[in-house]
């Protein structure tokens, strides 16, 4: 399962995608927006994405990290749009047979999607805002020209 959406997340719904009788080993992740970052007191987040990329790395990322660990089951929702303090951005649910690839996949994932999928966050602070760790996805030269025009796009509203 993957999931881009502005709704609130659930991430008991999220975590039920990946239970089975199989698994002995269900990781869940959860990205939350925390109230301070270097000093500075942070009011929400605010993430943008270009969809039809971030889907479509969403599951690339998905299909890479269940090749990787041997696993059938793996979710992934990414919310957009403003999200408060307390609230989650990111859930990824991974389900294993064994804990260690449970856990270590989903490591891997959460690492994954912050350097490759074309999710802007950018953070609202009490006095200003900054977009945050746009410099770390790896775009191949066409996701770039795609990624420009979405941020460009994104941007001018």
């Amino acid at each position: 399962m993957i999931e881009l959406t502005s709704d609130a997340l659930d991430p008991e719904k999220v975590t039920a995608k990946v239970r089975r009788d199989t698994n002995g080993a269900v990781v869940t992740f959860l990205g939350t927006t925390r109230d301070n970052f270097e000093g500075k007191r942070v009011l929400s987040l605010e993430y943008e994405a270009f969809d039809e990329m971030a889907l479509k790395k969403l599951e690339e990322v998905r299909q890479e990290i269940m090749a990787e660990f041997g696993l059938e089951q793996l979710a992934i929702s990414h919310r957009i749009g403003t999200v408060g303090i307390g609230e989650i951005s990111l859930v990824i649910a991974v389900g294993s047979p064994h804990r260690k690839e449970a856990f270590y996949a989903c490591h891997k994932a959460v690492d994954r999607i912050k350097e490759s999928v074309p999710i802007w966050k950018k953070e609202v602070y009490q006095d200003g805002s900054r977009w945050v760790a746009c410099e770390d996805h790896e775009f191949s030269p066409v996701d770039q020209t795609a990624g420009d025009q979405a941020s460009a796009e994104t941007h001018a509203h």
